[in-house]
């Protein structure tokens, strides 16, 4: 399966602030025929299941795991068009560390995203989780 992606655009209407610097787009528009891909919520455990106490470094084990979610799945980051992501103890700082991860794998193509603080998640000691939607389509596909 390709993992090409023509039929996204992206857009942040007149009217809304720009959300570009917080590492997110407001509106992705994804036209089928498509192969959808939901990838659960992905905490910052490597893989024999442990967590950093620094919420940084389980922020980007968790990224890493959405790409080996997605891989999976035959799709990229490039193919996610939502994320939506839950931060333990919300800061500006985590907000900060959040949004520059955002920006290093999506830049100015970034995904719709939900970002929502919460008191705590499954596992104790977790801190960021992040579950994405995803898009592709068949290099081929005649509609």
């Amino acid at each position: 399966m390709s993992s090409s992606h023509p039929s996204h655009t992206f857009t942040n209407p007149p009217g809304l602030y720009d959300p570009r610097p917080n590492g997110y787009t407001h509106v992705v528009e994804a036209t089928t025929p498509a192969r959808l891909v939901y990838v659960a919520g992905q905490g910052g455990e490597n893989q024999l299941g442990e967590l950093s106490p620094d919420f940084a470094e389980q922020m980007r084990q968790a990224l890493a795991n959405l790409r080996t979610a997605l891989a999976a799945a035959d799709a990229t980051p490039a193919d996610v068009v939502k994320v939506t992501a839950l931060i333990v103890h919300h800061s500006e700082e985590r907000l900060a560390i959040f949004s520059a991860a955002m920006r290093a794998i999506w830049g100015d193509k970034a995904p719709v995203c939900t970002l929502i603080p919460v008191p705590r998640l499954a596992l104790l000691g977790m801190l960021f989780e992040i579950e994405a939607t995803a898009v592709t389509y068949q290099a081929n596909e005649v509609w």
